[in-house]
């Protein structure tokens, strides 16, 4: 199919080339360069590029890695200008394009060719007889929403799901008009992400937050960074760890990729550094634990520091354990050291397939720093054990008081620029009754009380006939959540699908039978209401809260901002009566107002938001309060397992047997492809490859360049395949697989999530790889089902 001529591209060379040269740097100019020209930016305003952050600009709507300083000039991120020129682009998907293709046709074009389409500029409508999407005008879209919502029986029937991209104002306003509708069943983005971080963290710190800022980095001397490959998901780290790494601090990468950004980094931001071709080393050691093997590795570090602290007493030499701390501020300490004393070292080094002399190296590191900083990613906690791997890296970092002191801490680093803020303002389906209590006293209704759904208890809802209604806040609901065909069977049996947007994506053409596409302002555009231009907030991965303002001209006169979308729901959905829905979209303090009102931390919001930078909201923890039950820290004990579903699937099939992570790259962000590359993996025009060991290539009867399926293996009876997938031999360890999501998403099992936090378990899939095509194929299908037999 020919797609418009504005949106054809050269289909680059499909190859495998190896990067040798530092991240960031010349190269990463040239590729913003690059995707300047493609993207078109309107009016060829590319100096909006240059004014983000500044005290008049706007935001990056990227990652939520803080600024140094969100009053200083613009700070260079090669994947913070792609997604500001995806979306200032002149490209435009309007009307005539949907007139064009019908939503079969779309749906034949890739992720990549759906993101060039460009902005979308009016509401659409499905209209079922014609395949296509069809304008509709505001108040239809409105009165059409509002009558589903209120012929549902029960507002348990609706799920309101909220990408991280929602502004502060649009999440508390979205999660207000849901809970008065009726409901908690608030699914988002946090659910697949750091959820296992917002729910271990509460029972050992009292806060599911990091409990440093940006400060801290100048005064750790030891940085250990869990499962991240910062030079593609939050560039703007690598400056902080450049600095950090100029002035001697120790850098530990620990994960079982050697990503390059954390072996030398060029940066853009120092002139020197450019001209001669310079660069700086970031990491010191890299720990390289199997997929899924962190909590046996760092349970490991946390057993050598108590052996390391009994030796100390024997000797009668300074304690490694900081008992002042653990004593004052602590409970459990005990129970967990006569658990680290119990384990077994062969357990550990076989579960973490760590080297036993490279634990003892990790341990010497982490007692040898005085000022110790743990940062972590998804590589933590996208595993059935997420759970208890952040809270015994909790525990790990209070033996030693690294909580609540200066250059230490906890720092889980989210993903979308405003994740966290959306939870700390309501988007929580498992909302405590103290937030309830003051959210109802403050709007005089009665909110309900049960918990709600999160992504995947929707989607099986969906599956159920409970939930009929879907109404998406951003993102790509479909795309990124897992177990992909049964998510598309869950979505075509809603009665109605609502995407608010700012471009076409597949989630849109995944629909209920009524189907709407609302069209949004993205944060760089001028928001006017009644004349007055609106400011709208975030809050960074370090509790930091700011105010930005749009600086492009709206992409289209017929588009609302969320904030309008939302109150022009929720009036035609409830009436007017106890929220003037339309003049909280008039006047955004008026939300903030609210927000001061309900949520602790946020008094004068109004006003304290006009400081240069915002306010930092403080963590409790940091200041070692800590709100648990027992008001003091708490150690928690934990076995490692040998009963996973990865365990079990080895037993039958033996080596054979690979785990398999889930991983994006360097091209794109969360599901939005911006290219074909993945350049310091060395992979280039092509997305469908699978990263493997050598010596497993060899041992599974395969050569590198060869295409291969996969296939999960689990015990409910359904067959789960990603077909041709390109054998890329790399620096991997043996039993484990990489491969981009969202095109090994259909592998993830909707019922593999972690223990205690529903996190699809995207990086520890157990799978079996066969010869592209082959008959053998079918070989592995028939061992599936002898192995799902073999459970029951």
């Amino acid at each position: 199919m020919r797609l418009p001529d504005d949106t054809v591209m050269k289909k680059p060379e499909a190859r495998i080339e190896p990067y040798t040269h530092p991240a960031a740097g010349w190269g990463a100019l040239k590729y913003v360069a690059l995707n300047l020209l493609k993207e078109k930016v309107a009016g060829g305003n590319y100096r909006t590029l240059l004014a983000q952050n500044q005290p008049n600009g706007f935001d990056c709507p990227g990652c939520a890695w803080p600024d140094r300083e969100h009053a200083s000039t613009f700070e260079f991120c090669e994947n913070g200008v792609k997604a500001v020129a995806a979306e200032a682009t002149s490209k435009r998907a309007t009307p005539a394009l949907f007139e064009q293709f019908t939503v079969a046709d779309l749906m034949t074009q890739s992720d990549f060719e759906l993101e060039q389409h460009g902005r979308l500029t009016d509401p659409l409508v499905y209209d079922a007889t014609r395949d296509r999407y069809v304008p509709i005008s505001w108040d239809d879209a409105f009165e059409l929403i509002a009558r589903h919502l209120k012929q549902l029986d029960d507002p348990d029937r609706a799920a309101f799901y909220t990408s991280g991209r929602a502004s502060n104002e649009a999440a508390f306003l979205y999660q207000l008009f849901v809970r008065m509708y009726g409901t908690n069943n608030f699914p988002d983005c946090s659910n697949m992400c750091h959820e296992a971080t917002s729910r271990g963290l509460p029972h050992t710190v009292g806060v599911g937050k990091g409990t440093v800022t940006l400060d801290d980095f100048e005064h750790a001397d030891t940085l250990l960074l869990f499962g991240q490959n910062p030079a593609t998901n939050h560039p703007r780290m690598l400056g902080e760890l450049r600095e950090c790494a100029k002035r001697g601090a120790t850098i530990v990468s620990i994960n079982p990729l050697k990503e390059r950004g954390l072996e030398r980094f060029a940066s853009p931001q120092h002139p020197v550094e450019m001209i001669t071709m310079g660069s700086t080393k970031i990491s010191s050691v890299f720990i390289r634990p199997k997929v899924g093997g962190d909590f046996a590795l760092i349970k490991g570090v946390a057993k050598r520091v108590i052996e390391l602290d009994d030796e100390a007493i024997a000797s009668n030499l300074e304690r490694v354990l900081d008992v002042g701390f653990i004593a004052e501020h602590t409970v459990g300490f005990d129970s967990f050291a006569d658990d680290l004393r119990a384990e077994s070292w062969d357990a550990i080094v076989a579960e973490s397939g760590v080297p036993f002399e490279e634990v003892l190296k990790l341990a010497d590191i982490y007692v040898k720093g005085r000022a110790v900083i743990s940062t972590w990613g998804m590589g933590l906690t996208q595993h059935k054990n997420s759970v208890p791997t952040v809270q015994i890296l909790s525990n790990l970092m209070m033996m030693r008081g690294n909580i609540g002191r200066r250059g230490a801490g906890l720092c889980p680093v989210r993903g979308h620029s405003n994740v966290q803020g959306d939870r700390t303002v309501g988007i929580e389906e498992q909302p405590t009754q103290e937030f309830l209590g003051r959210l109802g006293e403050v709007y005089d209704f009665e909110p309900p009380r049960e918990h709600g759904l999160d992504v995947v208890n929707t989607i099986q809802a969906m599956l159920d006939g409970k939930v009929k209604v879907f109404i998406g806040l951003g993102g790509n609901f479909s795309i990124a959540t897992p177990d992909t065909p049964r998510t598309w069977e869950a979505m075509r049996a809603c009665a109605l699908t609502v995407h608010i947007t700012t471009k076409l994506n597949r989630s849109h053409l995944v629909h209920g039978h009524d189907a709407l596409i609302l069209p949004t302002l993205g944060r760089t555009e001028i928001d006017l209401q009644k004349g007055v231009a609106q400011g709208v907030s975030v809050e960074d991965s370090m509790s930091m809260v700011h105010i930005s303002y749009g600086m492009n001209k709206p992409a289209s006169e017929n588009l609302l901002s969320e904030i309008a979308i939302v109150a022009r729901m929720a009036h035609a959905t409830l009436g007017s009566a106890k929220v003037d829905w339309l003049a909280h979209a008039d006047d955004y303090a008026l939300i903030r107002d609210g927000i001061a009102k309900v949520i602790e931390g946020f008094t004068d919001y109004n006003e304290r938001l006009k400081q240069p930078g915002g306010f930092h909201l403080g963590v409790a923890s940091r200041d070692r309060i800590w709100n648990t039950p027992s008001r003091k820290a708490q150690f928690i004990v934990h076995a490692i397992s040998f009963d996973t579903p990865i365990h079990r699937a080895r037993a039958l099939y033996g080596e054979r047997l690979m785990t398999l992570m889930t991983t994006r790259s360097h091209d794109q962000y969360n599901t939005t492809i911006y290219g074909l590359d993945d350049r310091y993996r060395g992979v280039y025009g092509q997305r469908r490859v699978l990263f493997a060991n050598r010596d497993d290539i060899a041992m599974l009867g395969f050569k590198a360049g060869e295409r291969v399926d996969i296939t999960s293996v689990w015990d409910d009876g359904i067959e789960r395949r990603a077909d041709s997938f390109l054998l890329v031999e790399y620096d991997i360890p043996r039993g484990c697989l990489g491969a981009y999501y969202p095109e090994t998403n259909p592998l993830v099992p909707l019922s593999s999530v972690a223990d205690g936090a529903g996190t699809p378990t995207s990086k520890s899939i157990p799978v079996l790889l066969t010869a592209c095509g082959d008959a053998t194929s079918q070989q592995a299908l028939q061992e599936t089902s002898q192995y799902e037999a073999a459970l029951a």
